[in-house]
C-alpha cells in the first residue's frame, strides 16, 4: 500500500517519505499524556548532539498522502503530532498537515526552528524548538520564525547546562516569548537534573512551563512508543 521506493515514487507530488505511524502518549508539549497518533518523516539537516531519533535520518518508506490519511484514521484518536527528524525538510510536510486539519484532527507540528514554518497552516499547533549552544545547532535557529508565532504555537528549550539556561532565559526576555505563546523548558536527558532544572524556573519566577519527557520515563526512547 504504502512501502514504494522507487524514483518514479519520490517524484510523486503525493508523496513523503515516512519513518513510521504509531499510537502512543504525547510524551511533551501542551498536550503531554494524551492518546496520539505520530506521523514520523524521515530525515533531518541537523545533528544535534542530544539526539534521540537518529534512526529517522535515513531510510524510511514512501506514503501517500491518503495512505497515512487512512493509518491515522484506523487509531480512532483525535490529536495528531507530525515529527521527525525534521519534517519541514520535506517541501510536501505542509500539504499533508492541511489535509490533516481539513480532516478534523488538532494538528502539532515539532519543528527544529531551523525551517520557516511561514509555510504551516496557522490551524497547526507549531512546536519550534529553538536550539541553544548545547545543543550544538545554535548557529541554524532561523530567527524570523519568532515573529509567525502565534497564541496556538509553542517555544521549547533543550537545555544541556546551566550556561544553556541562562541563555534560553534571556532570549525569552528579549523576545518577550511569553507574551506570544506558551514556552517549554526541558532538561536533556542525562545531561542536567530535571529538580535542579525546575529550582532555577522557580527561582527566577520565568513564565514558562517546566517539562520532563513522559515517554523517557515511560518507554526509555523505545522505537514506535
Amino acid at each position: 500500500m504504502n512501502a514504494v521506493d522507487h524514483p518514479a515514487a519520490a517524484a510523486s507530488p503525493e508523496r513523503l517519505r515516512l519513518t513510521e505511524i504509531f499510537l502512543s502518549l504525547q510524551g511533551e508539549s501542551r498536550t503531554i499524556g494524551l492518546p496520539t497518533v505520530f506521523v514520523r518523516l524521515t530525515g533531518c539537516p541537523l545533528r544535534c548532539q542530544y539526539c534521540d531519533t537518529a534512526y529517522a535520518f535515513h531510510g524510511g518508506e514512501w506514503w501517500d498522502y491518503d495512505g497515512i490519511l487512512t493509518e491515522v484514521a484506523r487509531h480512532g484518536v483525535r490529536h495528531v503530532c507530525v515529527t521527525g527528524g525534521e519534517p519541514l525538510a520535506q517541501k510536501r510536510c505542509p500539504e499533508l498537515l492541511r489535509r490533516l486539519c481539513d480532516a478534523g484532527y488538532a494538528v502539532s507540528l515539532e519543528t527544529s526552528g531551523a525551517m520557516d514554518i511561514g509555510v504551516v497552516d496557522t490551524r497547526v499547533s507549531r512546536v519550534l524548538d529553538i536550539k541553544t549552544p548545547g545543543s550544538g545547532e545554535v548557529a541554524r535557529n532561523l530567527w524570523d520564525n519568532l515573529g509567525k508565532l502565534t497564541a496556538h504555537d509553542q517555544v521549547k528549550f533543550v537545555v544541556c547546562s546551566r550556561e544553556d539556561y541562562e541563555w534560553a532565559r534571556a532570549v525569552l526576555a528579549e523576545h518577550r516569548l511569553a507574551d506570544t505563546c506558551e514556552v517549554l523548558f526541558s532538561p536533556s536527558f542525562g545531561q542536567v537534573d530535571a529538580t535542579a532544572l525546575a529550582d532555577w524556573i522557580v527561582a527566577d519566577r520565568l513564565p514558562v512551563r517546566f517539562q520532563v519527557q513522559l515517554h523517557k520515563l515511560l518507554w526509555n526512547d523505545e522505537p514506535g512508543r
